[in-house]
């Protein structure tokens, strides 16, 4: 009887103490959870090419268990750095939107490396009607006459260039993609050579921004659209090939033997 009892005393304890270890954990996850760092946010929304300043930077805590890789919990690493992607309202401020330490500010800190900024007059572009912003990506069509000695209308407008990343419109490099804004100037982020054919097809014809999809980097490859494949006309008839004509003098006649033949009175000449 002693044994049953010292037995189920110690059951009972046992019981106790796995209760207590659960409630132990679950306090402790609780605590862990509850942890929370010290990060730097944006007080208001930043675009890019601003400078960082103390103005628009605020100190918040963080839950330690979600902070963002590339967080900063000191302002004063952050004064003077330039952001080259925007940031909202209460997001954190990371490395990876910031350009390099040293970086002057405006359009030139958020040129990728390798990459050129060229700018086109709203009077040489026509921009899907403002809808073309900085942090989209739009294709570029150019209209010009197929051969420029022709004689005859042979317009043809052909795609040139894809996927071009527009950085600013007018003077603003703002990423507010839902607000159309009638602009004086676009400026896309082009390489060397892309910038070459702009500043030839600009100057050959206009041209026209496609707005496109900004997760979509499919190429395609299109032959251009003439006045006859766009209205299908029928091809017009080859102008006929006139055929020059030599004038040749007639070739000698080799000369012959000739006799004479007398016959009674009459008298005639026989050639072999």
């Amino acid at each position: 009887m002693k044994n049953m009892r010292a037995l189920l005393m110690l059951l009972i304890a046992a019981a106790a103490g796995l209760t207590a270890v659960v409630f132990a954990s679950r306090w402790m996850i609780s605590q862990a959870s509850n942890a929370t760092t010290k990060v730097i946010v944006a007080t208001g929304d930043i675009d890019l090419g601003q400078r960082v300043t103390p103005e628009v930077l605020r100190v918040v805590d963080w839950p330690s268990g979600s902070v963002p890789a590339g967080a900063f919990s000191d302002p004063q690493k952050l004064e003077g750095r330039v952001m080259k992607e925007s940031a909202l309202r209460g997001e954190p401020i990371l490395e990876a939107k910031l350009a390099p330490v040293g970086t002057m500010g405006g359009l030139s800190a958020v040129i990728d490396p390798g990459q050129r900024a060229i700018t086109v007059r709203v009077n040489d572009v026509i921009g899907v009607a403002g809808f073309a912003l900085p942090g989209n990506y739009v294709d570029i069509i150019v209209n010009t006459q197929k051969d420029a000695n022709a004689q005859q209308d042979q317009k043809i407008s052909k795609t040139v260039l894809e996927h071009i990343l527009v950085l600013a419109v007018a003077q603003e490099v703002g990423r507010d993609e839902t607000k159309p804004k009638v602009v004086d100037a676009v400026t896309l982020q082009v390489s060397p050579e892309q910038a070459e054919k702009i500043d030839l097809a600009r100057s050959i014809g206009t041209l026209s921004l496609v707005l496109r999809n900004q997760v979509d980097p499919q190429k395609t490859d299109t032959e251009g659209v003439t006045r006859a494949t766009l209205l299908k006309l029928a091809a017009p008839a080859p102008a006929p090939v006139k055929v020059k004509v030599e004038h040749r003098a007639p070739a000698p006649v080799a000369p012959r033997d000739c006799v004479g033949v007398i016959s009674g009175t009459q008298t005639k000449q026989e050639c072999f």
